[in-house]
């Protein structure tokens, strides 16, 4: 991860430098409905899909006339799956059975984006857009799942996740955006504590609305 977002952080910094004064940008908050899945190695015992939630800020700076452009931002973003321990002596013997794993993250993504602006004024009305590329995130909590007395968490979470998105949607009245986006990770989010090699990726849909203040 540390040799990931180094190089990503200054380039990030290199780009808006370099931006033109005539580029627009402008901020939203924005708040969404998580559907999400782990995706193990092996399919060792039962593993659910879960509904979260995600909230916070992003900004958005777009070239007038052609398009295109970036966003950016810091979300909050519940991710995780409903897992069913129990079905294997191995955790079974210690007590644990079927648990929601909630991992929540604090992303920060950056994407590249085109918006179809030229549409002989509809864009006023109604406007598409597409956007893809890395989201950053940062742990800041998960679920305690509880076996027998004295016996720890089954789970191991990573400090960091690195995932890839695509998305799009439609842009309303120049200020409502309402999207969908998915989400491969990239990186392994949690791991079982007992086998070590036993480690899964975050899989998830977001439906997304933004709604921007400038």
């Amino acid at each position: 991860m540390k040799r990931i977002t180094a190089p990503l952080i200054c380039f990030i910094i290199m780009l808006c430098a370099a931006l033109p004064a005539a580029a627009q940008f402008r901020y939203a908050p924005v708040a969404g409905v998580t559907i999400n899945n782990l995706k193990f190695k092996q399919d060792i015992f039962p593993v659910d899909r879960t509904v979260g939630l995600e909230a916070g800020v992003i900004g958005e700076m777009m070239f007038p006339g052609i398009g295109f452009g970036i966003d950016f931002g810091l979300i909050y973003n519940m991710m995780g799956a409903k897992t069913d321990l129990g079905t294997r002596e191995i955790w079974a013997s210690d007590g644990f059975g079927k648990s929601t794993n909630a991992i929540h993250m604090l992303q920060v993504p950056f994407h590249l984006r085109f918006k179809w602006t030229r549409m002989n004024g509809i864009e006023d009305y109604i406007a598409p857009f597409v956007y893809g590329g890395p989201d950053f995130g940062i742990l800041v909590g998960h679920s305690n799942i509880k076996g027998d007395p004295g016996v720890d968490n089954p789970f191991i979470y990573s400090h960091g996740d690195l995932g890839l998105s695509v998305g799009g949607g439609f842009e309303l009245f120049r200020r409502w955006q309402v999207g969908l986006q998915y989400t491969w990770g990239m990186s392994y989010l949690t791991k079982t504590r007992k086998l070590d090699n036993l480690s899964a990726r975050n899989r998830q849909w977001v439906f997304r609305v933004a709604y921007f203040l400038k």
